[in-house]
Parts: structure tokens; C-alpha cells; sequence
């Protein structure tokens, strides 16, 4: 029988691809609770699909457990209780909609009311007879969500799962996500867009170099980057902000005239800047300052790592992976261990 209470358990994962120069996982620990939405993210070749793959049972790990309600995702009887809804699948052409809900619900043991609810929960009522090949992208993303929540899984794996899908379909799809999760289900999503999935996400995992090297709420590792932006249209040259002390990075977003521009500056200690800025241009416009997002976090997470690894190896503090006797060891980035979720799928349904 499947364990809900523990949706899924990575310990100590590790997977390397023949004569690759270093391992795609490389002692991956990671856990998604009951009612809780984790987003995995990282950038490309970070190790995000061998890490799903290995997670669904696609794929044997060199070395490490991985467990899906309890049980090990590359038997059968635990694949029936995982949920999957990939970037990309191929259907029949001559199947129709209600026919591939309807094998995805046989295979796991579902009945033709689930299917009933399922098609409408998605949507999907008044196209149950059409066939696969006349579905526009948007229709078939949402057949795919279908197919993976109608077996009413323990665990939802989702990759992208809004890519193709027009602005009210997209908030209909997490309205429905919101109300799986606070029933119980655990979500594991993949995406590129890093603002959808800090929306929807109460945990964040970054994965670099085959490791996760953060794993936090979305506002703290958001709060752990202390970088805000200044936008402002000014007639102050580039040099002259270049030169004001705290400033990081500044660039020119656009030129109006030979006389102004408008800037977008990097800082840590906004208010000084901004106190020269107007002494020096009392007609400065359009000014606003802009904290870190989630995007901004993770950039700076994944080059941190960089840094990290272009170091001599007497320069590097601490371990280079992550020991199984002692979880707290890895060079992750410093935040604070996740908390209870926060809950935003719910805040999502409620706003």
C-alpha cells in the first residue's frame, strides 16, 4: 500500500553518464512532503532531468535510495501512484481524449467516475470525443494533466506544465493544482519560468553541478540576496553613477536624447545612491527601486557555485560533496533551513 505520508525520499543519489567527465548527480538529498508544492530549478545541464528521470523510474541510479511513497519508482506497483506530466508527449492520433484518460485510470485502477471528474476538473468535457491529432498545444498540455491526476497520485511530477496554455487556462490549472495540494498531494515542478514557480512553489530546490545547493521558501532565498535595482532616467553620465561608492553594476536601459538616459543600478546601500543622484539631478524621472526576485536569487546561487569551482582546491572551504553521515556538511548556500510550507498554491485560490 502506498505511504502518503512520505511522498518522496532522495538520500545520497548519485548517477554519472558513460565517459562523462563528472557525475549529473552527485549525492542528491531531497524530500517533498504531503500538501506540498517544491519547485526544482537550476540551469541547463545542472542535473534537473536526470534527477526526475530517476525519480519516476526512468532511470537507475549509480548509487543512493530514492523512494516514492515508500516504495522504489522503478517497480511498477510504485510508478501506478506517481503522477507525471513531462514537456513533451506523444499520443496516438486515432485515440481520443477520453480514451487516453481512460487507459492512464485502467493501468492504476480507477474507475470511469474518476475519469468523469477528472476530464472536468481540466476542462476537458466537450473535447472527450475529439481525437488526439486535432488538440491545439494548450489542449494537449491539458490532456497531459489529466492523465497524470486521474490516477490520483501520491506524488504530481511536472515539467513546464503551463507552457502552451493561454492566461486563463494557466490560473484554471493552478486553481486545480492549489486544491490537489491542500488535499494532500505532493508536487514536484520543473520550469523555466522562475516567477511562476516562485509563485506557486512553497519550497525551493536549486540544483548546480548535480547538487542542491539551496533548498528554502521562495522569499528567503529571495531575502538572503540583499541586492536592490534603481531605475531612473537621468541626465547624471554614466561614469559619474559608476563612480558613487555601493554602486555593483550599472547599465544604460535607454537613451532618450543625447542628454538623458535611463539607468538600471545595482547596489546593496540604495539610499546613498539615490541622495547623490538627486543632488546631482534634481529632474531625475520615472525613478523606482526594485528588490531581488527569485530569478535574480537563484542566478546568484548558481554563480556562487561557479566561483566556488574555479577556485584552487586549497582555496575551497568545506567538503566537495555532501557526506551521507553528516547532511549538514555540503557547501550549500546560506539560508535557513525550509520551514512548514507557505502554503502559496493556497494563496493563489484565496486572493
Amino acid at each position: 500500500m502506498a505511504d502518503r505520508s512520505d511522498p518522496l525520499r532522495v538520500r545520497d543519489v548519485q548517477f554519472t553518464y558513460p565517459a562523462a567527465a563528472r557525475p549529473a548527480l552527485a549525492g542528491v538529498d531531497l524530500d517533498v512532503r504531503p500538501g506540498e508544492c517544491l519547485a526544482l530549478l537550476g540551469p541547463n545541464g545542472a542535473g534537473k532531468t536526470t534527477l526526475i528521470r530517476t525519480i519516476t523510474g526512468l532511470r537507475s541510479p549509480d548509487a543512493g535510495i530514492v523512494r516514492v511513497a515508500g516504495g522504489d519508482p522503478r517497480q511498477a506497483s510504485t510508478r501506478s501512484h506517481i503522477g507525471v506530466m513531462l514537456q513533451s508527449t506523444a499520443f496516438p492520433s486515432h485515440l481520443t481524449v477520453r480514451e487516453l484518460v481512460d487507459g492512464a485510470a485502467a493501468r492504476a485502477g480507477r474507475t470511469t467516475g474518476d475519469v468523469d471528474d477528472v476530464l472536468d476538473e481540466v476542462g476537458l468535457v466537450d473535447l472527450a470525443g475529439r481525437r488526439s491529432q486535432a488538440l491545439s498545444g494548450g489542449q494537449r498540455r491539458r490532456l497531459q494533466l489529466a492523465r497524470a491526476l486521474v490516477v490520483d497520485p501520491v506524488l504530481l511530477v511536472l515539467d513546464e506544465p503551463t507552457e502552451g496554455l493561454d492566461a486563463e487556462s494557466r490560473r484554471a490549472t493552478w486553481d486545480n493544482l492549489a486544491a490537489r495540494r491542500d488535499a494532500g498531494m505532493a508536487i514536484l515542478l520543473t520550469t523555466h519560468l522562475v516567477t511562476e514557480a516562485g509563485e506557486a512553489a512553497d519550497r525551493v530546490a536549486v540544483i548546480a553541478d548535480g547538487r542542491i545547493v539551496a533548498d528554502a521558501s521562495p522569499d528567503v532565498l529571495v531575502h538572503g540576496l540583499p541586492d536592490r535595482t534603481i531605475h531612473l532616467n537621468t541626465t547624471v553620465s554614466l561614469a559619474t553613477v559608476r563612480a558613487l561608492p555601493a554602486v555593483d553594476h550599472v547599465t544604460v536601459t535607454s537613451t532618450g536624447d543625447a542628454v538623458r538616459s535611463t539607468l538600471a543600478i545595482t547596489t546593496r546601500r540604495p539610499e546613498g545612491i539615490l541622495r547623490s543622484l538627486l543632488v546631482a539631478d534634481p529632474g531625475a524621472r520615472d525613478l523606482r527601486v526594485v528588490g531581488a526576485s527569485l530569478e535574480d536569487a537563484v542566478l546568484a546561487i548558481t554563480a556562487d557555485r561557479d566561483r566556488l569551482a574555479r577556485r584552487p582546491p586549497d582555496d575551497v572551504p568545506g567538503p566537495s560533496r555532501r557526506s551521507p553521515a553528516d547532511p549538514s556538511s555540503a557547501p550549500t548556500a546560506s539560508v535557513p533551513a525550509a520551514a512548514a510550507p507557505a502554503r502559496r498554491l493556497t494563496e493563489r485560490t484565496t486572493a
